[in-house]
């Protein structure tokens, strides 16, 4: 901590509360291109996809607002009936969690042994997935070739998204099919595989993700800015601990949890 509050200091002197949180307040704003170009870093050093298909999976995961509930009868009449409520969060149906009040957490993830953070945004909880998705592609490192996701991300712009994000080789999108099942066509046995896949990197992930950051219950802060400082804070520390672990030439995949934890 000594090392720390001298680090801070200029010229002797500490910068002004102000100062602090004008620049807290940035953060925010200049994580995502931070974990973007981090992420694509981590692919050129850890090549997670040299044994595997480049596959990145997107997909969106809840997480709660602290305090209590905004119901939207009290919203639309105007009324704020506690002080704890962060108004600027929203609701959403959770296939997993049905009903939630709070803010989605969106990242890229790369499907293979490791899990990479490749890109991520916090939004409120209604955003629709495919509004945010071409954000996420634009930051994917060029070795991409598949982006997998749900029936969120079956809309024109994700696929526009992936045919404009990089000039080396074609980008496919692949998502569950919209229709009535069983699906009959030819691509169905390949789609099966695939979503098998981004199911697993997507649900290891989020569940590790939370179980680091202890994030399964409400999330420490209230409002968008703070909410994203947290948020992506945590996904650019996760990557931090996946850099340094490789330089010390550390398993990463064992023993992340407790190493994130007691730092």
């Amino acid at each position: 901590m000594r090392t720390v509050r001298a680090s801070l200091r200029e010229e002797g002197r500490f910068p002004s509360r102000r100062t602090f949180e004008r620049r807290l307040k940035a953060v925010p704003e200049r994580l995502p291109e931070q974990i973007g170009s981090l992420g694509r870093h981590l692919v050129e050093v850890l090549k997670p996809w040299e044994s595997r298909g480049r596959a990145v999976a997107l997909d969106s995961t809840t997480l709660q607002a602290k305090g209590g509930v905004w119901h939207n009868k009290d919203k639309e009449a105007g009324k704020v009936p506690h002080s704890s409520i962060d108004t600027e969060a929203a609701w959403t149906k959770s296939g997993w969690h049905g009903w939630v009040y709070g803010w989605k957490l969106h990242v890229a993830i790369t499907v293979c042994e490791v899990w990479i953070p490749l890109a991520a945004r916090l939004t409120p909880a209604n955003t629709a997935d495919n509004l945010v998705a071409p954000y996420l592609i634009e930051q994917l490192p060029d070795e991409a070739r598949f982006v997998l996701g749900d029936i969120h991300y079956n809309a024109p712009n994700v696929r526009q998204a992936c045919l404009r994000s990089t000039e080396k080789e074609e980008r496919f999108l692949v998502t569950t099919k919209r229709g009535a099942y069983p699906h009959t066509d030819d691509g169905v046995e390949v789609r099966r595989i695939f979503h098998k896949l981004r199911s697993l990197a997507n649900e290891n992930f989020n569940e590790h993700f939370k179980a680091i950051f202890e994030v399964h219950g409400e999330v420490p802060t209230r409002g968008l800015i703070n909410t994203a400082r947290f948020a992506l804070g945590a996904v650019f520390v996760y990557q931090l601990a996946l850099l340094y672990r490789h330089e010390l030439k550390m398993d990463l995949n064992r023993g992340l949890k407790p190493f994130l934890r007691a730092a």
